[in-house]
């Protein structure tokens, strides 16, 4: 059934007045409310029967969920049904089974738009301070996943070939766009770990309409592939990235710019890849011209190759900045908790990683606020100190303004130092549980157990 316009538009603005006069009008609620009508998803503001756990209440607790330590389903009707008694309404039924289901009835593809809609909308005001010669730079990093072995999680997300079965759990990978100067999510793209299409250059080209004549993009050796550049050069783009470890980098060839400094041809492959049309391939240029330079011990590749030559020491600079994507995907998985999802079928899966990134994007919302009051970049703000901040006011009611100031005040006051060539060993310190393994099914586990006891501990 279709609705005309008009009456989308007056039903819109009937919720809008409803939920700005509502006296339980949270914290959490005004950040995403915003988001909610800036984005114009009408397709959620539809007229629906009454629901205790209508989409927008929906939206809102399973946010709370990524941001709260204990994201359980549980702890999220808990807060609640405790928010509905302390404001004299019907607390309704702890059990979780109807916010599951009102879960499972959100629109992922509603929740993927408002994730995108914010994070083009924080880079979109972006201070000038944090581009480079005004041009906006967008990073992109691949990470992975993983989620509850269930089969149906199995079947669309395949644990990796060194997991034996039964023993392993399902993995995703996932691919991101993020704008440097807000640290916002503009984009991202997911699919399973092994098969085929589903490597991290696949992924990128389903986002590559997120790029925009101007911007620059900063990536690691895994991204410089003949195909990807070319395309983002058609589309007005520069990028900056480290040179794949497969090309051979001859500084005797091509127009010498210095020491280990060169513009060097690339050729056109002569072979077309599998994924690539006969037509695309064909409209790839027969050559690329490219600046190749050995700086701060690794050899950078750029577009940045015409007029007026940029200095080396801007380049090393300007590659240095790929490290925040590592440290923002860090505070999405780690800080955020993302690394380990728990919904049990594919659909929620999906669903909840856009969740988590919505999560974060009204972070990176409150740290770039925060930062304009206190004149700072807002990657100079601590994410994880943002969070603590946010868990203690996002279920709160509405803040007067100087319990904002004061709260924005508290985020300024702790900041990240800027530490250029920190390096730090991939290793643990803390030593592993003395438990063995699991090395067979857990059902066959339990088997075991049942009819020869738990095994001795070695001494």
């Amino acid at each position: 059934m279709t609705y005309p316009t008009d009456l989308l538009h007056q039903c819109q603005q009937r919720r809008v007045a409803h939920h700005a006069s509502r006296s339980d009008h949270t914290e959490l609620y005004a950040q995403l409310h915003a988001t909610f009508t800036a984005a114009g998803v009408e397709q959620a503001l539809l007229p629906r029967r009454h629901r205790l756990f209508p989409p927008a209440v929906t939206l809102e607790a399973f946010i709370a969920q990524a941001l709260d330590a204990d994201a359980s389903c549980q702890q999220a009707v808990n807060r609640l049904m405790l928010h509905r008694a302390r404001h004299q309404q019907p607390p309704g039924s702890v059990h979780t089974g109807a916010y599951c289901r009102a879960r499972q009835r959100l629109p992922g593809d509603m929740v993927a738009d408002l994730t995108r809609h914010l994070g083009h909308t924080l880079a979109a005001n972006r201070p000038a301070a944090s581009t480079w010669q005004g041009r906006p730079i967008k990073l992109i990093d691949g990470t992975t996943v993983s989620m509850p072995d269930t089969p149906e999680n199995q079947q669309h997300f395949p644990q990796p070939g060194s997991q034996q079965h039964g023993l392993g759990f399902p993995m995703a990978r996932l691919v991101a766009i993020m704008d440097m100067s807000s640290g916002a999510v503009l984009n991202v793209a997911m699919g399973p770990l092994k098969g085929k299409g589903t490597g991290e250059h696949a992924l990128l080209r389903e986002m590559l309409d997120t790029f925009e004549a101007g911007d620059i993009v900063i990536a690691d050796r895994y991204y410089p592939s003949y195909a990807l550049v070319a395309e983002l050069v058609a589309r007005g783009v520069d990028v900056v990235m480290r040179q794949h470890f497969r090309r051979d980098t001859d500084f005797q060839t091509g127009e010498s710019l210095g020491h280990k400094d060169h513009i060097a041809v690339w050729e056109k492959p002569k072979n077309r890849r599998d994924w690539m049309s006969q037509a695309a391939f064909n409209a790839l240029p027969k050559t690329l011209s490219m600046r190749e330079l050995a700086v701060g011990g690794m050899i950078l590749i750029t577009t940045l190759c015409t007029g007026k030559v940029v200095p080396r020491q801007q380049l090393k600079e300007l590659y240095q900045m790929r490290w925040q994507v590592e440290l923002r995907l860090r505070d999405i998985k780690t800080t955020l908790g993302m690394d380990w999802l728990r919904c049990k079928t594919p659909a929620m899966v999906e669903k909840e990683v856009w969740v988590y990134l919505l999560a974060y994007n009204l972070i990176r919302r409150v740290m770039v606020e925060a930062s304009d009051w206190a004149d700072c970049l807002p990657q100079q703000l601590s994410f994880k100190h943002s969070v603590q901040i946010f868990r203690q006011v996002a279920a709160g009611l509405p803040l007067n303004d100087d319990e904002r100031r004061l709260i924005m005040r508290q985020i300024t006051l702790l900041r990240v130092g800027r530490r250029p060539g920190r390096v730090e060993p991939r290793a643990l310190k803390r030593r592993p549980s003395p438990h063995p393994l699991l090395k067979t099914p857990r059902h066959v586990a339990r088997e075991q157990i049942r009819q020869h006891g738990h095994p001795k501990k070695l001494k």
